[in-house]
């Protein structure tokens, strides 16, 4: 019959204890980041940082003007990318904020950061593929092999379009810009009937 635990050596019991603490402290390790995670780390934090700041409402009513005045507007990229991200396209706005950083990207940097976009959103079976047609695949191919500030115009331009003309028009239709609207719709008519008593207040204690 087995007596347990307690006629197994002090030795083992101590080696069965370690190992226990060294697979428990590589559960807990984090796996080790590269550049772009932290860099992408650090970019998500400050969108969702920006999506803290409630819009205004003449902000708000201006997105439903065009989506260009979403794209020019930080807290607007920021509320469009959580609507995208509701629908499994965020890739498409990482792709178009990644372009616009290249555009500012220091010239000697140039080749190795195209590259990195390109192995990132553009090849096919990229981690973060983005819909391009094959074309435009190619000639962005061929761009980056001669890196320089335009090469991801066209592919850029394309997705732009793309969120336009399919994502924009269903954000405005969304319960997320349905909710921000009400909120702002809200939070005016409480503005409104503040004023309005400060109004009566101030006609009252003058009386």
């Amino acid at each position: 019959m087995c007596k347990g635990l307690a006629t197994l050596p002090a030795t083992c019991l101590k080696s069965a204890k370690d190992i226990k603490h060294k697979i428990s402290f590589l559960l807990q390790k984090p796996e080790p980041q590269t550049a772009d995670q932290k860099q992408t780390k650090e970019k998500t934090a400050n969108a969702a940082a920006a999506a803290k700041r409630a819009p205004s409402a003449a902000e708000v009513e201006k997105w439903k003007e065009s989506f260009s005045h979403v794209m020019s507007s930080e807290i607007g990229r920021s509320v469009f990318t959580s609507f995208l991200e509701s629908e499994f396209s965020k890739e498409n706005m990482d792709f178009w904020v990644a372009c616009e950083d290249y555009k500012k990207t220091d010239p000697s940097k140039f080749s190795t950061r195209a590259k990195q976009i390109y192995q990132q959103f553009v090849e096919a079976d990229a981690p973060n593929e983005v819909n391009l047609d094959a074309l435009t695949r190619e000639e962005t191919q061929q761009n980056v092999e001669h890196a320089c500030p335009s090469c991801f115009n066209e592919a850029q331009k394309m997705i732009y379009i793309l969120m336009e003309k399919d994502s924009y028009r269903r954000f405005l239709h969304s319960k997320l810009f349905k909710d921000l609207c009400q909120m702002q719709k809200s939070s005016a008519e409480e503005k409104k009937e503040k004023k309005n008593r400060e109004n009566r207040q101030e006609l009252t204690g003058g009386a």
